[in-house]
């Protein structure tokens, strides 16, 4: 019985793409994979290295922060790319091109840049140490890093679905008696929110990670600001390959699960709202 597949286009060069496809995501993504899953179940000791207490402490922080970030970016970001796509103001331009500064910069020295600004000697640091929130070298600083870092996937991902949504609906509701409130969350909410999850998505799995803006302001103290990322690090630089591995697994296994998550919610959104 031989298989079919469903050709979408035209034009000819299915098989070749699709084996190019196949190809390229075997040796760039699962090989790799495979290396990582495979070095961290070699050495035998995977649950003592991949779940000792530091390693679970890394892992809350490292999750928990991201998805505080992710969530945080997705307000921000709706917030932010609503001005861009609705309005004419002032500046616009210049705000517009600020916000892909985080992703054209290096991370260390937005690491350093966040560190200066947030430490206790810092213009805003100063007026939260004065309040007694403490930002830099806490889980609170590693937030405002992931944060700072993933807003540019949230925006960039909902700038162009506002710019082409129709606003016949939204006339529409209103000239049938519905507030504003009403129009947005029954209206715009609803067709934004498959494109929203993916910036959530986006922002999330980047913020996962996230390594050279963190180390900075995190101050890496263990069972208290300490990520997976730096965690694994210190396992290599004690040259402990097959704990540094196992965490790494770990990682992936649980980024990989809440990816495919989202990746099915998104696709059930997006048929509803069609």
């Amino acid at each position: 019985m031989k298989a079919r597949f469903k050709k979408h286009s035209i034009l000819p060069g299915f098989r070749l793409t699709l084996g190019y496809s196949a190809f390229y995501t075997l040796a760039a993504v699962l090989l790799p994979l495979a290396a990582v899953f495979w070095k961290g179940v070699e050495g035998g000791a995977f649950l003592r290295a991949a779940f000792d207490p530091r390693a679970l402490q890394a892992y809350r922080v490292s999750f928990g922060c991201a998805l505080l970030a992710a969530g945080l970016n997705a307000f921000f970001g709706f917030v932010t790319a609503w001005a861009l796509a609705r309005y004419q103001f002032p500046f616009k331009r210049i705000l517009d091109a600020a916000i892909d500064l985080p992703l054209a910069i290096p991370t260390a020295v937005s690491g350093i840049a966040l560190c200066a600004v947030f430490a206790p000697d810092g213009w805003p640091g100063a007026w939260f140490y004065a309040l007694g929130i403490e930002t830099a070298y806490t889980p609170l600083g590693i937030v405002i890093a992931l944060t700072f870092i993933g807003l540019p996937f949230v925006v960039r991902t909902l700038q162009p679905a506002l710019s082409e949504l129709d606003r016949q609906f939204e006339e529409a509701a209103l000239s049938l008696g519905a507030s504003r409130w009403q129009c947005f969350w029954r209206v715009i909410l609803p067709e934004m929110a498959p494109a929203l999850l993916i910036g959530f998505a986006l922002a999330f799995g980047r913020a996962l990670g996230e390594y050279g803006s963190v180390i900075f302001i995190a101050g890496n103290i263990p069972y208290r600001s300490e990520i997976a990322a730096l965690l694994i690090v210190s396992r290599l630089e004690q040259y402990d390959y097959h704990g540094a591995a196992a965490i790494a697994c770990v990682m992936l296994l649980i980024s990989f699960c809440g990816l495919l998550a989202l990746n099915l919610l998104q696709r059930r959104l997006s048929r509803g709202s069609a």
